[in-house]
Formats: C-alpha cells, structure tokens, sequence
C-alpha cells in the first residue's frame, strides 16, 4: 500500500502515528507527506492507494484539494471538533471505496488505529 498524507497541519506527526499503526499490524507501507494537490494528484493518478489529511476542521484543510481533485464521492470527513463517526460509519467509509480520509488533529490517536486496522482487512494481510 502506498500512503500520502496532506491537509494543513501535523503532517509528521500524522505520517508518524500511521507508520506506526502499519508496522503493529506488521504490514509494509510506502509513506510520503506532499502538499495537499501532490497527495490528492498521486490518488488520482494511481501512484498512491489512500489519502490521510488533518486541519482544524477535519474536512476544510484537511480535504479541501482532494474533494477538488478527487470529487467528493471519494472522500469522508472521519473526524471534527467534538464529533468523531461511530466505529460503524468509519467502517462503512472505508468499504464503500472512500481513499482520502481527514479529521482533526486531535483526533489522529483515535481514527489512524481504527482506519489502518480496516484498511488492512480490506487489502489483505
């Protein structure tokens, strides 16, 4: 799987958390932090498989150039101020074919463990 991280704040730290959610679930990813149109352009080009994005919205910054680039159908807003998606409707998300995936930063600790976790059921082990 190759991984791009976007969005318009902590981009290490976010590239960081899912580095180290692939390597518990002993899977070998390619990780890159580009800017919002390189990460969303490699989606869209086949280059890259998923889009991690975070902002203080979880939808604005972190999403913004892939909704633009992508179209909304492939994108989900996963996490914002006060509101994260049930376990359930991430689930959903990531079943239905969504590729780019943004929230807030608060909330990298709680969605990047669910999100790799389902991501590497779906891709197989």
């Amino acid at each position: 799987m190759k991984i791009v991280v976007g969005g318009q704040i902590e981009k290490e730290a976010l590239a960081a958390a899912l580095a180290d959610e692939f390597m518990k679930q002993r899977q070998i990813v390619e990780i890159a932090v580009l800017n919002d149109i390189e990460a969303a352009m490699a989606i869209q080009s086949g280059s890259a498989d998923y889009y991690f994005g975070a902002c203080n919205t979880g939808g604005g910054g972190a999403l913004a150039m892939a909704i633009a680039i992508l179209g909304a159908g492939r994108c989900v807003t996963l996490g914002m101020p006060g509101k994260i998606l049930s376990d359930n409707e991430i689930a959903q998300a990531v079943h239905s074919g969504k590729v780019a995936f943004g929230f807030t930063a608060q909330d990298i600790g709680s969605i990047v463990p669910l999100v790799v976790s389902l991501l590497v059921a779906k891709n197989g082990s």
